[in-house]
């Protein structure tokens, strides 16, 4: 009995490990955790990236947008990969107080204060003067600032000459009868004088002389200026008081040199007087002074205005405001703060901000800036509506870069590129297609050198507007080889860099220097690519400051483009490019 109880009890407990050993093996194939990972693992996704252009996220495999490059998955992307970039986490992005905004297209407006004075309208400036030479025996008007009439007797003239013309004319009258001409001849040397018809019968009627004659008033204003004395001796035209018309003045505008782009005939002028607080007066421009003062720099906006009231007085100084819209067009300008911007003295650059995982990538982009609108800038080219930029400490990430290894605005601006690179450079093969689009920047480079050879600076910019024009239009996504691709991006950059210092040259020795770069960053770029062109590479020994300097041509005959008409001749072929 005891035998069987221990039986029972050992398949009980056998039974039970069984169960248990059984459960740790098969159980828990059905729990919620089992769910929950299957659905989070339906719920990763690969996302594709371009290794050159990091900002550019797809849900599936593809070409890149941008460069036509093939697409990678995000796991295998390594942001080294973009050597142009540098990241920064959210919080360092945080700790430096660095801000962005996403820039989009507005009108551009600017807004210029100006300042000026209230004078005489010259056209309403009248002179007085006496018709009759004569001593002034009396001045009705002594002093400056007296209102006048039209008509209104200003002073009284004795005239020995006048005397002896009347005396001329009553003898003449009578003898009328026998010699009517003589009669005729001595009524129109009073005439003459502006003594008036009714003043002349009256001679005759009374047969006596006038002795002293008024001299009245031609126009309606005020005395501004008194030019004689009770006394003097006057000559006929001599000028005796300055009357001028205040009724409509003339409001004018000092407009600096640098400025006067921005005012046009037409602007509405918004301005106030100083002696008249808490009023504005609005006016518009009639004319602007084709001459600029030599001293000051300045020229003159006109501002008509009626002063019926004779609250304005000449002299009195104003303060105006003008707002215009600087768009040439209907299109609206991409306008960004000043404090985004660094200028290197040569070049003018941003950072663009884009989110990399949980890091922000910043960007160095060249910009060409428009006007200048206060406390923002028109840009011309650079920046596109949606870009995100850095509008406040802008330093920061720059240093940052910088002491990363990164362009930055101290390293960015001189293309790296040496004499000697352009030595030894393998070809790669591609397609005619990309190679007639490289032929046209080529084009525009030759017509950039012809008019350097000319001494042409204009037109030297104007041809470098026309291969910017004309690099927009080769197509990356031609170059199919990865080694290809990387090589016309690097020198890509170097062209369109050139390119922009000549824009932004001011004489065309700076021009000349960014030709240099210009022409050896393109000879690297023909000897990789091919143009299916024999082209020369001549060298000057005297350029660059006697270091000499490189420039690429069709025609054998050096032409040279770094001293124009001075030394046209000086320079060799030193290379020619099959």
């Amino acid at each position: 009995m005891k035998t069987k109880t221990k039986n029972i009890i050992k398949a009980i407990g056998i039974l039970f490990i069984g169960i248990l050993l059984g459960s740790f093996i098969f159980g828990g194939s059905d729990t919620p955790k089992s769910e929950h990972n299957h659905k989070t693992e339906q719920a990763v996704k690969t996302i594709w990236t371009c290794s050159m252009h990091p900002q550019i996220r797809m849900d599936r495999p593809g070409k890149c947008p941008l460069c036509g490059m093939d697409l990678i998955p995000l796991e295998s992307y390594n942001s080294s990969l973009d050597a142009n970039s540098f990241q920064m986490t959210t919080d360092a992005m945080k700790l430096a107080n660095i801000q962005t905004m996403i820039v989009g297209s507005k009108q551009a407006n600017k807004e210029l204060r100006l300042n000026g004075k209230i004078q005489i309208d010259e056209r309403e400036l009248y002179t007085q003067s006496s018709h009759i030479p004569g001593r002034i025996e009396t001045l009705k008007i002594n002093f400056t600032g007296e209102k006048v009439r039209r008509g209104q007797k200003l002073a009284m003239l004795y005239s020995p000459e006048l005397v002896t013309a009347q005396e001329e004319l009553l003898q003449a009258y009578s003898i009328k009868e026998t010699q009517p001409e003589l009669f005729e001849a001595a009524k129109q040397k009073l005439l003459n004088w502006k003594i008036g018809k009714n003043t002349i019968d009256n001679i005759i009627s009374t047969g006596k002389s006038i002795q002293q004659f008024p001299i009245n008033a031609d126009v309606s204003g005020i005395i501004t200026a008194k030019k004689v004395e009770l006394g003097d001796y006057v000559d006929r035209g001599m000028p005796i008081y300055e009357i001028a018309d205040l009724s409509a003045l003339w409001v004018l505008f000092d407009v600096y040199e640098s400025d006067l782009p921005w005012v046009s005939v037409g602007d509405e002028v918004s301005y106030t007087v100083q002696s008249l607080p808490g009023e504005t007066f609005k006016g518009t421009i009639t004319f602007i002074d084709p001459l600029i003062n030599p001293q000051t720099r300045v020229a003159t906006a006109r501002v008509e205005v009626k002063n019926s009231d004779d609250k304005l007085k000449p002299e009195m100084f104003v303060s105006g405001v003008i707002k215009n819209n600087t768009s040439k067009s209907a299109s609206k300008d991409i306008i960004i703060p000043k404090s985004a911007v660094m200028w290197t003295g040569e070049r003018s650059i941003v950072y663009i901000k884009s989110n990399l995982d949980n890091k922000v990538n910043f960007t160095l982009r060249n910009v060409i800036l428009g006007p200048s609108l206060g406390d923002t800038y028109v840009i011309k080219e650079g920046i596109e509506d949606g870009d995100e930029i850095v509008v406040k400490g802008t330093f920061t990430v720059d240093a940052a870069s910088q002491l990363a290894g990164k362009p930055s605005m101290m390293n960015v601006f001189v293309p790296k590129v040496n004499d000697d690179d352009i030595k030894n450079l393998d070809r790669i093969s591609v397609s005619s297609i990309f190679q007639e689009q490289l032929n046209d920047v080529f084009k525009a480079y030759l017509k950039i050198k012809d008019a350097l050879v000319k001494d042409d600076f204009e037109g030297a910019k104007q041809s470098a507007k026309k291969l910017a024009e004309r690099l927009k239009q080769v197509n990356m996504e031609l170059l199919k080889e990865k080694n290809a691709h990387m090589n016309w991006m690097s020198s890509e950059e170097k062209i369109k860099t050139s390119v922009e210092q000549i824009l932004n040259a001011n004489n065309i020795g700076e021009a000349r220097m960014s030709f240099r770069y210009l022409s050896l960053s393109l000879t690297n770029v023909i000897k990789i690519f091919g143009i299916n062109q024999t082209i020369y590479s001549q060298f000057c020994p005297m350029a660059n400051d006697n270091k000499g300097a490189y420039w690429l041509s069709l025609d054998k005959e050096i032409y040279n483009p770094y001293f124009g008409d001075a030394m046209i001749k000086c320079g060799s072929t030193k290379q020619i490019i099959e």
